[in-house]
Order: C-alpha cells, then structure tokens, then sequence
C-alpha cells in the first residue's frame, strides 16, 4: 500500500513539475466568452473567470496582476493583464487556482 501510494505521489510530481515548466502564456482575445463564469461580476469589481476545454479566460474592465497555482500550490504563470478579455491555454485537466489581489478563484478544468 505505501510503495503504490509513493508511486502515485511520484508520477503526480512528475506531472506537475513538466507541467510548469512549460511556457504558458496568457494571450488577449477579442473572442466573446459565453457560458456560466465562475465569478460574480458585480462582487469582483467587474472581474469575471471562466474555465473551459483547457483554458481559462479572464475578462476584466481594468489592469489586473493574475497568478495561477497547481491544486498542489505550485506557480503556472504569473501575468498583468490588459482590459479586456484574456486566456490562459493549459491543457491539462485538473484544478486550478486563480490569484488576482484579494480574489482567489478555484478553476477546474
């Protein structure tokens, strides 16, 4: 039980590690984002995050710093964002968590 828990734990590591070490980078889009956002416009001073299909797309109506974590606490990428609409390509499932000053936003994808 605990050499096949050490074998998961290993290859989740593994996982997470090539995974941030990939460039990810965020790219502004004039795409209109449709679907349910997983943030209330009117409570995050007009900041709404949606994940889908591997991507996570932020539309903000000002300059925004964004950083994004592993479930696990590790660091995906670090932007400051435009206004406007923004997407972030992972393409690895799993959950995420999406920093923007005093919002903390958890995203599966």
């Amino acid at each position: 039980m605990r050499r096949t828990l050490t074998i998961v734990l290993t290859a989740i590591a593994l996982t997470v590690s090539n995974m941030a070490s990939a460039q990810l980078a965020w790219r502004e889009t004039n795409r209109e984002v449709t679907g349910r956002s997983l943030t209330d416009p009117k409570l995050t001073d007009g900041i709404e995050i949606y994940g889908y299909n591997g991507t996570i797309t932020i539309k903000t109506t000002r300059r925004i710093t964004v950083r994004v974590f592993t479930i696990l606490g590790q660091s995906v990428s670090q932007a400051t964002l435009n206004p406007g609409t923004s997407e972030l390509k992972i393409g690895t499932r799993g959950i995420y968590i999406v920093k923007i000053g005093n919002l903390t936003q958890k995203v599966a994808l």
